[in-house]
């Protein structure tokens, strides 16, 4: 776990910040963190933040210092995938620490899964944004990282989510992440093992025939066939045609018939009031009392 006085890392793998940049590092030192950025973080190179070699370098030297007790992610937009397959995980692996970052960061979340087993923290970016992630955010934040409470969740009946729902109970590892950066990384090493894990998924501007073209493929492919159950977070502006389904009811066709409990209306993704949940760890949903109960991602310092 992190605690005040830790040196912490911003790193931009994907695309590069702006000026909601300055409102998360005051966030963060609000937390008693003391924060750095990484040597190219207001790079750019066309839509990504700097160039390949000047993104990973960053992100190497964040995992690579022992001094640096917590990374985070400034942005994503897209990017990371173009860098994963470099990234140090001898380094991870010698010396972990705290990562947080969603959205295009769901394939680093991956990798340090895969190849670290390094639970990490899908929560809001450092660029971040007041009007969508206000004070109840910031404390779901500081309560994931610097504590070792168990984090909940529960459904949140106005998020279009909600609307999915298989009846049950189930345990596994919660895996996941955005529902793009999931479906294009099948294949590679950064997408997570899901046997026996909590599929946790989210995403935004996509149709309702995006989120069934997705599942299709993930189902086709066999990665959903021993998964425990599936929480879903966030449809963010997910429009719907008029006369054809939403993007919940074309999720509930593509999971409904897994076998497995659903829980829709998680707070998790793009939307207002994104919580932050870890990735990594023993998690429980529980459709009857609407939660997703996670264990604590991080450990007790001395």
């Amino acid at each position: 776990m992190l605690r005040p006085g830790d040196r912490v890392r911003v790193v931009a793998p994907g695309s590069a910040p702006d000026a909601r940049l300055a409102r998360g590092i005051e966030i963060l030192t609000g937390f008693g963190l003391v924060v750095e950025l990484g040597a190219h973080v207001r790079d750019t190179f066309g839509y990504l933040a700097g160039t390949d070699d000047a993104r990973l370098a960053d992100l190497n030297a964040a995992f690579r210092d022992p001094g640096v007790r917590g990374v985070f992610a400034a942005r994503g937009g897209y990017g990371t995938q173009r860098v994963i397959d470099r990234l140090d995980l001898a380094a991870v692996r010698r010396d972990p620490r705290v990562f947080v970052g969603f959205s295009d960061l769901t394939s680093l979340s991956g990798r340090l899964w895969r190849g670290a087993r390094l639970v990490s923290f899908y929560g809001p970016m450092v660029n971040w944004t007041d009007s969508r992630t206000g004070p109840a955010e910031i404390a779901a934040l500081r309560a994931a990282i610097m504590t070792t409470d168990p984090v909940v969740l529960t459904r949140d009946p106005a998020e279009p989510s909600a609307a999915v729902e298989v009846p049950g109970t189930a345990t596994g590892t919660l895996l996941g992440g955005n529902l793009t950066i999931l479906q294009t990384g099948y294949g590679t090493r950064d997408f997570p093992e899901l046997d026996g894990a909590i599929l946790l998924f989210e995403d935004v501007d996509e149709a309702p025939y995006s989120y069934d073209r997705m599942l299709t493929q993930l189902r086709r492919a066999g990665a959903l066939d021993r998964i425990k159950g599936i929480a879903i977070g966030q449809f963010t502006n997910a429009p719907t045609p008029a006369g054809q389904w939403t993007a919940a009811q074309a999720v509930q066709d593509r999971v409904g018939d897994l076998g497995v409990p659903v829980l829709g209306g998680l707070r998790v993704g793009h939307g207002i009031g994104q919580l932050t949940v870890p990735l990594g760890t023993r998690a429980t949903i529980d459709t009857v009392a609407g939660t997703l109960t996670v264990a604590a991602g991080v450990a007790p310092r001395d």
